[in-house]
């Protein structure tokens, strides 16, 4: 099953955020299917590609509670 998540990344104490279309049981940091957009938390930017977020939920992703937030 797949899952649109968000995995961090940046430096400590300045993290940005990739929103990602990854297999339910693979880590955070791994192999990735496809990256959707980016999330920016100390400017609130985001920034996400709604036709491949599209593509994914027609196919059967499920995203994650934060990234119903920040799509919503």
């Amino acid at each position: 099953m797949v899952r649109i998540r968000l995995a961090r990344l940046g430096k400590r104490n300045d993290p940005f955020y990739r929103i990602v279309a990854i297999e339910k049981h693979k880590k955070n940091k791994g192999k990735f299917l496809e990256i959707i957009g980016h999330w920016f938390p100390k400017t609130g930017e985001t920034k996400i590609d709604k036709k491949l977020y599209e593509k994914w939920l027609s196919q059967g992703a499920k995203p994650s509670e934060k990234v119903i937030q920040l799509i919503g």
